[in-house]
């Protein structure tokens, strides 16, 4: 399974929606399900799941599903 499935499982898990929601769309706190509190649980599960440190200024930074993906780039998990 590659990144943005990955990710994708992460969102749809910690974020509670289908499966066929449009994640990939969402951005932070334009999307209800995503406020600040589901940010940090973002955060942990996507640590946890890549085994990567996020920084501050990323955490910051992930402001929409794709933002995400980039910021795992440039952690180095592209596949």
């Amino acid at each position: 399974m590659g990144t943005r499935e990955r990710l994708r499982k992460i969102f749809v898990r910690v974020l509670n929606v289908p499966e066929d929601a449009p994640v990939e769309e969402f951005v932070y706190r334009s999307t209800p399900v995503w406020d600040s509190l589901n940010h940090l649980s973002l955060v942990a599960a996507i640590e946890d799941e890549f085994s990567v440190q996020i920084a501050t200024e990323q955490v910051i930074g992930m402001s929409s599903f794709q933002n995400t993906l980039s910021i795992l780039g440039d952690l180095g998990c592209a596949d």
